[in-house]
């Protein structure tokens, strides 16, 4: 029977699939479950997915891919060179270092604002943006995460500037999440300025940072190098205005311009949903003059900017290139980090969103791309899965939640995130953790009576966290508890048996010399004739001569009771006895 050729587009719905392969819509579900992927009829699979799908059942079909989807898109958002008549920029900073160096606070003192007190522990867990102006000129600041479950975060924010300025503590040193910031500035190739903080302490030992430095071929200044070292307290404030004097100078000295008379362009910072007014979007103006009315594409994501914003919530009229601004008027959250431009009208705004939307699947967890399916179907039955799912108050900690949770994946035991979304956690997160057998975590979501007391109902957990690491470790110790525990045998003695005393159908009594080693009570012991194992007996009484005895030592004599544990054993003079202790001992991640 020759096979029937049906063409689909490169995203399809589970709805669709079904009516074009002529297939009962739940049966493609349930094979979509059947290997850990929880869709609707609405979401949406890709061309290849669905080739796998129809592998899997066993149809006598070819699915062909149309071919209007397989026109190439040229992507926007690369950086063009700036036209003779670009204007100068302010420069725009990231600030980055280790946890508990002093970066928020020392933005802090530059902003003379109070934000590390508003953190949850004390930690940046968002990217922040925000311009101050010395000396007449504008700076623009990024403050990013410190912990080390914020990289993609940090990688971004590296990406995103032409400055970066590392943050070291005098009286810690260079630490993991350092030399972590330096690699994505280096990565980045952007030039990096060193601010040695909290000098004023008694054990700030700034020569130690600075050879610290030169391990990482950071080279200062002052010994013949092109790394500038300022340094500051955060807390008295010496050395701010220095600081901010050699961001300008650096970005005298990189030239840095921007072109006004171009279409708008920048990057998007951070996105979440905000309840009255719903897509707000933190964005960093490239190139163009952004104003309201404008229509905006990122991604497969389009909108007409409402309103516009300083980040500290002042209305503006127009946003200039270097400038951070906060947007409303999205259709939908655009992805961290993505690129935007602007159109002349909607129905462009639109078309070229949709086809965007076609040719790259999106991270949100809406959609299955056919890798995560094949990795699904393809992997092996002994792994254990812990399914959860992840909602997070902005795209950015979403982002950085799970690509911290998918590195505690060992072979032995995975993380499956099953859905994530941005928001509050609602009904629907509850029926996908009910028919998912799912744990919720949110990263600063709410969560409403109503669903709490419906999640207890249905005996669905939600635990809601507003610190990254202590999210992160309760998902490890939930897997650390999947672990399957580790039997460990500890060797004690050998014994070689030397007389025979008494048998029955339970116990064995005999009398053997220590050979190696001790025997002790409790004890486990295999039988040996030659290399042969003959069975496994535990010891269950000890003497040396006529007394009971806890212990016996190397080449002591000893009388044994060994119980047969309900086997056939037949133990013989010159049998060998190997005595071991046996626990079962808890593993970890």
């Amino acid at each position: 029977m020759a096979e029937t050729t049906i063409t689909i587009d490169s995203l399809i719905t589970v709805g669709t699939l079904a009516e074009k392969i002529k297939v009962p819509v739940t049966k493609i579900i349930t094979e979509l479950m059947k290997n850990g992927v929880m869709a609707t009829v609405n979401e949406k699979i890709d061309f290849d997915t669905a080739q796998i799908i129809v592998a899997e059942l066993g149809l006598d079909l070819i699915l062909v891919q149309s071919k209007d989807d397989q026109k190439e898109i040229v992507s926007f958002g690369k950086k063009q060179s700036n036209s003779k008549t670009a204007v100068e920029r302010p420069p725009v900073v990231a600030v980055m270092g280790h946890v508990d160096h002093g970066k928020t606070s020392l933005l802090d003192a530059i902003r003379h604002t109070n934000t590390v007190s508003k953190e949850a522990g004390g930690i940046t867990q968002h990217i922040s943006a925000y311009q101050i102006e010395y000396k007449n000129r504008k700076i623009t600041f990024l403050d990013t995460p410190g912990h080390e479950a914020f990289a993609a975060i940090r990688e971004h924010g590296a990406h995103l500037t032409d400055i970066v300025i590392i943050v070291i503590a005098a009286d810690d040193g260079i630490k993991p999440q350092t030399i972590e910031a330096i690699r994505f500035a280096q990565k980045a190739k952007v030039k990096i300025i060193v601010a040695v903080n909290k000098i004023d302490k008694e054990n700030a030992d700034v020569a130690r940072v600075k050879q610290q430095l030169s391990e990482q071929n950071l080279l200062i200044e002052e010994w013949g190098g092109d790394i500038i070292l300022v340094e500051v307290s955060a807390k008295t404030g010496q050395g701010i205005d220095k600081l901010l004097e050699m961001i300008l100078l650096v970005s005298d000295i990189e030239e840095l311009r921007a072109d006004l008379d171009v279409p708008p362009t920048g990057l998007i910072i951070e996105s979440h949903i905000e309840q009255g007014r719903g897509p707000v979007v933190y964005a960093l103006i490239e190139s163009g003059k952004l104003t309201t009315g404008k229509f905006i594409v990122s991604g497969s994501n389009y909108g007409k900017v409402r309103i516009l914003e300083t980040t500290d919530g002042q209305a503006v009229k127009e946003a200039m290139p270097g400038m951070p601004v906060k947007i409303t008027g999205f259709k939908t959250l655009p992805e961290f980090g993505d690129s935007f431009q602007t159109l002349e009208n909607e129905k462009q705004a639109k078309d070229f969103a949709k086809q965007t939307g076609i040719n790259s699947i999106s991270k949100s967890g809406d959609q299955i791309s056919s890798g995560e399916l094949l990795r699904l179907i393809n992997r092996n039955n002994e792994v254990q899965q812990l399914n959860i799912i992840i909602k997070a108050d902005v795209k950015g900690s979403l982002t950085s939640v799970i690509d911290s949770l998918k590195s505690l994946n060992t072979e032995e035991i995975e993380v499956l995130i099953v859905g994530s979304g941005i928001g509050s956690i609602n009904d629907n997160d509850l029926y996908l953790a009910k028919t998912s057998k799912s744990i919720i975590y949110g990263f600063n979501s709410q969560v409403s009576p109503n669903i709490k007391h419906q999640a207890d109902r249905e005996g669905i957990k939600i635990k809601n966290y507003n610190i990254i690491y202590e999210l992160i470790d309760d998902v490890k110790s939930e897997l650390t508890a999947m672990l399957i525990p580790e039997i460990v045998e500890t060797e004690l003695g050998r014994v070689i048996v030397r007389a025979i005393f008494a048998t029955s159908k339970t116990e064995i009594i005999c009398g053997g010399l220590v050979t190696k080693g001790k025997v002790s009570l409790p004890a486990l012991a295999k039988i040996y004739r030659g290399s042969d194992l003959i069975g496994e007996v535990e010891l269950t009484n000890l003497k040396r001569g006529q007394m009971d005895v806890k212990e016996v030592l190397e080449e002591e004599l000893c009388g044994m009771s060994l119980s047969l544990k309900n086997q056939k054993i037949n133990i013989q003079v010159d049998d060998k006895l190997e005595f071991f202790e046996r626990k079962v001992v808890s593993r970890t991640l």
